[in-house]
């Protein structure tokens, strides 16, 4: 059985660690640099406070917070109207980057409707140094796409040409088609 003393020594002890495990930042994760992407439907905006609850397609929620430097695209909105236009049930792509628990939505990128489109097909083709990707679609003709400064980032080398099957979110800019986001499909 433990005295007063023991029992106190421990609340102390254990007071003093909580604060210090509280404010502990998680490990970094090796190879996870940059910004991450996510895919999902806006499920609430907060025009208040700049934020965005973004539902993914396994159901979790993920609350974003946005910024004057936040960019839409297949939006007509920047700055602080950057929430105009993401409507709740809108499908969008989020690029964002962490800072402990703390998401900041870097670029939305809008899908369907006023939005990106999508392309599918298999890489056969791609230029890091062009910013490119060539893919061949299912009736057989190729495409070129152009690569945002962020999807180019993005484009690892276990992107290979001739096997990497791809749906490619992509939006007419000036007649060229630039690729924002790409993910692999079976």
């Amino acid at each position: 059985m433990r005295s007063n003393l023991q029992t106190t020594a421990l609340v102390a002890g254990l007071m003093l660690i909580g604060p210090a495990a509280a404010s502990a930042q998680p490990p970094p994760i090796d190879g996870v640099t940059g910004s991450l992407a996510l895919e999902g439907g806006v499920e609430k905006t907060y025009e208040g406070v700049n934020t965005l609850v973004v539902k993914t397609l396994d159901g979790i929620e993920h609350l974003f917070h946005l910024t004057e430097r936040t960019v839409v695209h297949g939006g007509n909105a920047a700055g602080d109207d950057v929430l105009r236009g993401l409507d709740e049930g809108s499908k969008v792509v989020v690029h964002y980057t962490i800072d402990g628990e703390h998401k900041t939505a870097d670029e939305v990128d809008r899908l369907g409707e006023n939005g990106l489109t999508t392309v599918e097909g298999v890489i056969t083709k791609v230029d890091r140094r062009a910013k490119t990707m060539s893919i061949q679609l299912a009736d057989g003709s190729r495409q070129t796409l152009h690569f945002t400064e962020r999807a180019a980032a993005n484009v690892g080398s276990d992107v290979a040409g001739g096997t990497t099957r791809v749906v490619v979110y992509v939006n007419d800019e000036a007649g060229r088609a630039i690729a924002h986001f790409f993910k692999r499909s079976s």
